[in-house]
């Protein structure tokens, strides 16, 4: 089912640009949270961040490229769970949580995996009810698990917010325009990131200067790819969008797009015929990406964590 968003910006918070910074440079205050480190069954680890509330149920939280519990969507989403009593988990991707991972391959866009490895990391520990939530990268990721087999039993449901259903249209229509400069900065990240894992890199051969790189689609060609098994960046892009699983998901799960996303086109959305019933994408025309701020100038109102609440909230606690 595909319907229309109640969000709705007042007049001078309508450009994406502003959707999109503003909602990435108003800091709310660090969330309380305890770290636990789970290794993987590669040897490699993960660090899992948990909220202050404790149950037999909670939210795990997948963030963006290069995102992290210091990126401003997912502390406003951990301190709102937290103030609503419901436990909840941000996982860091591999080599997200400040320090690079051990291993030569790192997380992409596709990589359900390690989501796997953390539900049932979770379910031994007491946890019986999930709720997936995922941003941008995060949020391709939570939609292709939802669809690509069958979901674990412990997942009631999902959301996911501004994701690049088709990763081939999003890389190309960030190297176009204003979108440049968010590609300059997730870049910068990416390559600084490659350079911190130089000696691990080196002792495969893997390891080539990251420098003259430019777009996503020279990265994962360099990187992305070999790295993690895909034969060429397109050969990833296809292989990993999401849109292509909508239609297999089997739980009910929320999609959060907005048409004026910076970090995609309109060609990115998918017919509703696509969509298994079980899925509702919800679109807006203005939100950015991963924005949705409203409200004034002198109080903004943010949107996006009551809108995830109310979808969630009802599945996740019922009894």
């Amino acid at each position: 089912m595909i319907q229309q968003s109640t969000f709705d910006p007042p007049w001078y918070l309508r450009n994406p640009h502003a959707q999109t910074l503003l909602a990435n440079l108003i800091h709310p205050p660090e969330p309380q949270v305890r770290i636990d480190t789970l290794t993987l069954p590669d040897g490699d680890s993960l660090d899992l961040a948990h909220g202050t509330a404790q149950g037999d149920h909670a939210v795990l939280i997948l963030h963006g490229l290069e995102g992290s519990l210091r990126s401003a969507y997912a502390q406003r989403m951990m301190n709102h769970l937290n103030h609503l009593g419901i436990p909840a988990v941000f996982l860091y991707f591999r080599g997200c949580n400040g320090k690079p991972n051990h291993a030569i391959r790192s997380y992409h866009s596709g990589e359900t995996e390690d989501v796997k490895v953390v539900i049932d990391h979770l379910k031994q520990n007491g946890i019986r009810r999930i709720a997936l939530v995922g941003y941008s990268l995060g949020g391709n990721v939570t939609l292709k698990y939802m669809g690509e087999a069958a979901t674990d039993d412990a997942i009631v449901c999902a959301t996911a917010t501004s994701v690049p259903l088709r990763l081939d249209i999003c890389a190309r229509r960030m190297n176009q325009g204003f979108s440049k400069l968010y590609q300059y900065d997730l870049m910068r990240r990416l390559k600084s990131k490659v350079q911190s894992k130089k000696a691990i890199l080196q002792e495969t051969g893997g390891y080539q200067d990251p420098t003259p790189l430019k777009t996503f689609v020279e990265f994962d060609n360099r990187f992305t790819a070999p790295t993690h098994g895909f034969a060429s960046a397109e050969d990833y892009y296809q292989r990993c969008s999401s849109r292509q699983f909508l239609k297999n998901i089997d739980k009910p799960t929320l999609i959060l797009h907005s048409e004026d996303d910076p970090f995609m086109t309109p060609q990115v959305i998918p017919a509703a015929e696509e969509l298994s019933d079980q899925v509702t994408l919800e679109l807006s025309k203005h939100g950015g990406h991963v924005g949705f701020i409203g409200g004034r100038w002198w109080r903004p109102e943010y949107w996006l964590e009551k809108r995830i609440e109310n979808f969630v909230k009802p599945l996740l606690t019922e009894v």
